[in-house]
């Protein structure tokens, strides 16, 4: 709901960034890579017991995986580097449920309801994006794209800060993800009675 705002405020800065790494030879799935790296440390982080110390890596990972969209801009897009994208960003996305059950198996049965909501949500919009290219349709609402991105109630941004949430509430897990993973459940079905009204 709010990547396309978003998108506007963050895209400039990104862009100027983004032409100044390419220049110095700085490839897009190089970015892409180091943004999972931190990602998976941020997992870690959290699992070792230090939430609020997660946040950093958590922050640079998000920044990078903006900034390998602008170095891509500024040299070459691939389909590779769109597929690299995605797919690193779902392995971020199921690292740090998995690493708050690490924390306390307490949080294992909401971390559990959280990765089928994202798991639901996730084909939801997957599988939209591949009807969509074959329809040839397009859309520019979430920045230049490798692939159609649908919207929806929840989207990325909305994800980084649940995630920040959680890193600065880590007591309120259970809660937090019950209400977020409803949500993500919510957007997939929507995505769902979208998709049945433009596909058929």
């Amino acid at each position: 709901m709010l990547d396309a705002a978003a998108r506007r405020l963050i895209d400039p800065p990104l862009d100027h960034a983004g032409r100044a790494l390419a220049a110095r030879g700085v490839g897009a799935d190089a970015v892409t890579l180091a943004g999972l790296v931190l990602g998976l440390a941020t997992a870690a982080t959290i699992a070792l017991g230090a939430p609020g110390w997660a946040l950093l890596p958590l922050l640079l990972s998000r920044l990078l995986d903006g900034l390998d969209g602008a170095v891509a801009r500024a040299t070459r897009r691939t389909d590779f580097g769109g597929y690299l994208d995605i797919w690193c960003d779902f392995a971020f996305y199921g690292a740090v449920p998995f690493a708050f059950a690490l924390l306390d198996r307490s949080n294992a049965l909401a971390a559990a309801f959280l990765l089928l909501a994202f798991y639901v949500n996730g084909t939801s919009f997957l599988g939209y994006a591949i009807q969509a290219e074959k329809r040839l349709m397009a859309t520019e609402n979430q920045g230049l794209k490798s692939f159609y991105y649908s919207r929806g109630l929840l989207e990325g941004t909305e994800t980084i800060l649940f995630f920040v949430l959680l890193c600065l509430l880590p007591r309120y897990f259970v809660p937090l993800t019950v209400v977020f993973g409803s949500l993500c459940l919510l957007t997939a079905i929507g995505r769902v009675v979208h998709a049945r009204t433009v596909l058929s």
